[in-house]
């Protein structure tokens, strides 16, 4: 006869073994596998395979608004741009100083002739994927291959502008007297109305000072992870214009920096990278 005792307690410790063994496994059948996504040029991310289609799928997004650009004979140019709030920089601002810049650029050489494609955009978002948010190395992923073509030569574009200070100082309205006052009366006149700008502060990701300092002092492509890899990707891209008969020294892809055309001793040095890197082996 079974006894009914050791029945139960049998019965429990399954279900306590199988509640346990799902609470486990679960988290691991939904969580992506990293991978090393590399592109015609040889520039490696280690990214969450979800967001692989999702990345594809930008990208042929991204090259058909460029391609209308073109087709329409205009000259197409990339920002490159710090967005992040990296070392005490804030994303809100600089969404807004990159518009800003782009605005500025095109009006320099003429609307009608000319387009720059902002990573600012609200087209250049990458959607959440199973509540996970792209990271720094997703979107490099997505525009690598954008600013590379689908030939590894950048023949997409006609010429990159990496920001600089004198950007970032038109957005504020540097003089160049004063300038750190300037910035911290913006930011306290901000702080009042921006909700996002509060949050960050009662966080601890961002304090006066920082904002203070970032934008007088460091404000630029140097001190951004994603713009290193830009840079990067531009000098492996003239390298093989360079190389290439179709292209030559005469065509490389001209790039500038904070307004004025980077010597040509400047872009061909490449320079230490920022989110590029192979997955570590688990």
């Amino acid at each position: 006869m079974t006894n009914p005792v050791r029945s139960l307690r049998w019965l429990a410790f399954k279900s306590t073994f199988a509640l346990a063994l799902s609470t486990t496994l679960a988290p691991l059948a939904s969580t992506a596998a990293p991978a090393t996504e590399c592109s015609t040029n040889g520039m490696c991310y280690c990214i969450n395979s979800d967001f692989k289609p999702v990345i594809d799928a930008q990208v042929a997004k991204l090259r058909s608004l460029i391609k209308a650009q073109r087709d329409a004979g205009k000259a197409v140019g990339y920002l490159s741009i710090p967005l992040s709030t990296l070392g005490g920089g804030y994303f809100n601002v600089n969404r807004e100083v990159g518009e800003k810049t782009r605005q500025r650029i095109e009006a320099r050489l003429g609307s009608a002739s000319a387009w720059v494609l902002n990573p600012a955009m609200a087209e250049a978002n990458i959607p959440d994927v199973a509540d996970k948010r792209a990271g720094g190395a997703e979107y490099m992923a997505m525009w690598t291959r954008v600013l590379e073509g689908p030939a590894g030569l950048g023949e997409d574009f006609d010429f990159i502008h990496f920001a600089g200070p004198a950007d970032f100082g038109a957005y504020f309205g540097l003089t160049g007297s004063a300038d750190l006052d300037r910035l911290g009366a913006f930011y306290d006149e901000r702080f009042k109305t921006d909700p996002d700008l509060q949050r960050a502060a009662t966080q601890g990701r961002l304090t006066r000072a920082g904002f203070r300092n970032y934008y007088g002092l460091r404000a630029s492509v140097s001190f951004s992870l994603g713009a290193h890899d830009e840079w990067n990707i531009a000098q492996k891209i003239n390298t093989r214009r360079r190389a290439d008969v179709a292209f030559g020294t005469g065509n490389q892809l001209p790039t500038w920096f904070d307004g004025r055309a980077v010597s040509s001793a400047e872009a061909e040095q490449p320079m230490s990278g920022g989110y590029a890197a192979a997955c570590k082996p688990q």
